[in-house]
């Protein structure tokens, strides 16, 4: 079967099939690479999506979310979704995870969600002029925003019994049209949407992406844009920065990835390699260091999942490989230590570790409750005594927000039961493997949002 986006998609496959009501939860099948013995293991039966405490979130007054009505599969061997929100209007474009212990969300409202992690207990909302958060970008204790305006929002907050948040700027600055860059090739608003954000720590650097194919470099401290350059033939979908060394990649429609470094003496930035291995779009990057260990990956429209190894003594990126597994357009990545979270317009979250010191990845398990496109995602640690476990947050343009509870032990089982770790765990070494096939099931606003072309809109 021809895996490749360009040949046989989701629209294809709506020509053919109408999409039914959602069926009775199916267990979750697993794949991996490596052979296992076999051994029949009992699942849990799936649990309503609720907070990890049974309780409903409370909800602003206003505010247009609700717990989702529709259950989730959750087996708990390998995992479970601990809350699912449903927003009645509109769809979720944008996800940050703060180290505050906060969760951000941005849609096509002026209003930015304030979510307690990880139970998505509501906060709150910062309230902008504008709305269509394509993008958010939270650091210490502030956050960036993108808007329709083409303009970025700065904010701080604090967390105590309440959240307090406070808007301190906006980028340009509505002074800043009388001060353009010293080489002042282009006004430092951007003239499309601004797709994506990085913040390099220790300059103080924001940059955006655009869907005007630049790159902006702002200056924070004081608002100025520093830098404006065209990055791509077509629109910049994806960018991020090494806190290591401050490269800086950009991914675009155009298929390409490239590598900028900063020209200190003149705030510029210059291309130092190009990554063109795939001819689909490039819609997300990720990337994950550690030791002497550094790999990008990029996930574009075919469904694949491209990752390179940086060498270590100089900033060149060698192709590594594919990750194969999506059935359609990776939309959004993350990455926390060696893992790797992937995001489809399948419907599914895909959960791949990569063995340490080497190229070797592996597909631990397929996150499957979502009814439509997997639009973003957000990742972050969390430890308990001596298990390694991870929080990952995901939204769907079937207007769903959901997170899950993930557990990894220190022999790199699988578990997720804490009050049956012994057991599950001895279980999961022996857990049959079988192949991952089932079929979208996709939302009716979905499909008719695709066939009108506007669904990434």
């Amino acid at each position: 079967m021809d895996h490749f986006y360009g040949k046989r998609t989701l629209l294809s496959l709506m020509d053919t099939e109408k999409p039914e009501p959602p069926q009775s939860p199916v267990h979750l099948r697993v794949q991996t690479h490596r052979e296992i013995n076999e051994q029949d293991v009992q699942f849990s039966p799936p649990r309503p999506s609720t907070t990890s405490d049974g309780m409903f979130p409370m909800m602003m007054p206003d505010s247009p979310w609700t717990l989702s009505p529709l259950p989730t599969p959750s087996p708990s061997l390998l995992y479970h979704c601990i809350a699912s929100l449903h927003r009645h209007e509109g769809n979720i474009y944008a996800i940050a995870a703060s180290t505050k212990g906060l969760v951000f969300t941005g849609s096509n409202s002026s209003r930015i969600r304030v979510w307690k992690q990880p139970d998505c207990m509501d906060r709150g909302y910062l309230k902008a002029s504008s709305g269509e958060v394509r993008a958010i970008l939270a650091y210490s204790n502030m956050l960036f925003s993108t808007h329709k305006d083409h303009k970025i929002r700065i904010w701080t907050f604090t967390v105590s019994d309440s959240f307090k948040s406070k808007k301190v700027g906006t980028l340009p600055r509505k002074t800043s049209i009388l001060m353009f860059p010293s080489r002042g090739k282009n006004t430092p608003k951007h003239k499309d949407s601004v797709s994506c954000m990085a913040y390099y720590h220790s300059e103080g650097l924001l940059y955006t992406g655009s869907h005007d194919r630049t790159v902006k470099a702002w200056r924070v401290s004081d608002r100025k844009c520093v830098d404006s350059f065209v990055a791509h033939e077509d629109n910049v979908n994806a960018i991020l920065v090494n806190q290591d060394d401050g490269c800086l990649f950009t991914g675009s429609s155009d298929g390409s990835v490239k590598i900028w470094r900063r020209v200190y003496t003149e705030d510029s930035h210059t291309l130092t390699m190009t990554l063109k291995f795939q001819p689909s779009p490039v819609n997300a990057l990720a990337l994950s260091c550690s030791f002497n260990h550094c790999f990008l990956y990029s996930g574009s429209s075919d469904g694949m999942i491209n990752f390179w190894e940086k060498e270590r003594l100089c900033y060149r990126f060698n192709h590594g490989g594919f990750l194969q597994g999506h059935r359609f357009a990776v939309l959004c990545l993350a990455t926390v230590g060696n893992m790797l979270f992937s995001g489809s317009e399948d419907t599914t979250i895909r959960v791949w570790r990569r063995e340490e010191g080497s190229c070797y990845h592996e597909c631990l398990t397929v996150l499957d409750g979502h009814r439509g496109p997997v639009r973003c995602l957000a990742a972050c640690l969390e430890m308990e005594k001596v298990v390694m476990g991870f929080l990952v947050y995901s939204a769907s343009l079937d207007q769903t927000f959901k997170v899950w509870r993930i557990k990894v032990l220190p022999d790199e089982k699988m578990c997720m039961d804490y009050s049956q770790y012994s057991d599950q765990c001895e279980a999961a070494t022996r857990v049959k493997i079988r192949d991952y096939d089932m079929s979208p099931v996709l939302s009716p606003s979905w499909v008719e949002k695709k066939l009108q072309g506007s669904y990434f809109q």
